[in-house]
């Protein structure tokens, strides 16, 4: 008879999950970091840290609309291009601030909601000028700008002392370049009448420099800069640039692509280990997550996170559908869960922790005092 109530227990702890959770037993969840001093996680970039910001910009580009956040608390649609969480999402929590990044433009904002992190970032930017043009978004510049405007916001409750202390202690998340390259690049293409592949990554590269010591000149001392994804492994670009007539059905990775993000990385990763030396008597931590390797692993079914499917989004035929094209009159895979991509370009929820749970060495290296 003593086995009933512990079996009562137990179902009553399922059904808590279940309810917690918002009706997904398989929620994710991630470990804290140990004690730190960190202030604020602070996001600039595109669609792959975009928590909302483009729902308050007059852009056609944008996630706030089912089937998007399926997987979000509430099933909220946020302006999030994933079924759920992203992964400053889950470095947030992990470093104990917060569960979600908000989007800075969000009127609604408390000062505690600002003091402990923004997303300044635009689904559909990149660091070429031309890029957020295409889509009416907010330019890298911009975003940094507004970042000036949120500093004067901090100044007005900490003051400017408080204010640099507390800039100096917040980790800076960026994460931009996949834009440039695929949709400017390669596909209108826009920049090819004036750059080769190398002139262009060579041309991205100055630019990214250049952001990285304008957001070192305004006090950010912590930096993580996220590598590009293997860019012949997205779903569109298979769709598009793949030389087999099925590929529809014969869907690999093309290895083009991939070697064009593979270089260009290798060159950011050598020019931030510079800015790193120069950089480090004034306190600068720069640090190159690899998403590159993260996403390549899960495509290639390596490790315990294996995908049912690696080459398609879970989002109608997952060959095209982004943005308005995924929308809630479309097709939606049972279980993102087993797909690593949640439309033709975004990852799902499940990716994206992944990816935080294979970068968290170099968190952990940014947070430590």
């Amino acid at each position: 008879m003593e086995s009933v109530p512990q079996f009562h227990l137990l179902l009553l702890l399922i059904l808590y999950l279940f309810l917690f959770n918002g009706g997904n037993i398989q929620a994710l969840s991630s470990p804290r970091a140990p004690r730190n001093s960190i202030t604020a996680v602070i996001v600039f970039g595109d669609s792959t840290v975009d928590p909302g910001n483009n729902n308050f910009i007059p852009t056609i580009f944008r996630g706030n609309f089912p089937p998007y956040g399926q997987d979000f608390v509430n099933h909220a649609p946020t302006g999030r291009f994933s079924n759920g969480r992203l992964t400053t999402d889950f470095i947030a929590s992990y470093i104990g601030l917060k569960e979600y990044v908000p989007p800075y433009l969000d009127p609604s904002l408390s000062m505690e909601e600002l003091k402990t992190g923004v997303s300044f970032a635009s689904a559909g930017t990149g660091f070429d000028p031309i890029t957020p043009k295409i889509t009416d978004v907010i330019p890298i510049t911009k975003q940094l700008e507004y970042f000036r405007e949120y500093k004067n916001k901090l100044q007005t409750v900490l003051g400017k002392k408080g204010t640099e202390e507390h800039i100096n202690k917040a980790i800076f998340v960026l994460s931009a370049g996949t834009n440039d390259f695929v949709v400017n690049y390669f596909t209108l293409p826009i920049r090819q009448k004036t750059y080769s592949v190398s002139g262009y990554q060579q041309f991205i590269l100055q630019n990214i420099t250049q952001f990285i010591q304008d957001l070192f000149d305004e006090g950010a001392r912590r930096i993580a800069f996220t590598s590009l994804p293997p860019m012949g492994c997205l779903p569109l670009v298979i769709t598009l640039f793949s030389n087999n007539h099925n590929a529809i059905y014969g869907r690999n990775c093309i290895e083009y692509y991939t070697s064009v993000s593979k270089q260009f990385n290798l060159m950011l990763q050598k020019e931030l280990a510079l800015m790193q030396n120069r950089l480090a008597s004034g306190g600068a931590r720069i640090c190159l997550t690899d998403a590159f390797a993260a996403l390549s692993n899960m495509v290639q079914g390596k490790g315990r996170s294996a995908f049912d499917d690696v080459n398609t989004g879970c989002c109608g035929t997952g060959y095209l559908e982004t943005s308005l094209l995924c929308n809630p009159h479309t097709y939606v895979c049972p279980d993102a869960s087993k797909f690593v991509f949640w439309d033709s370009i975004h990852p799902t929820e499940k990716t994206y922790h992944n990816i935080f749970k294979f970068i968290r060495p170099e968190i952990d290296s940014l947070i430590g005092d």
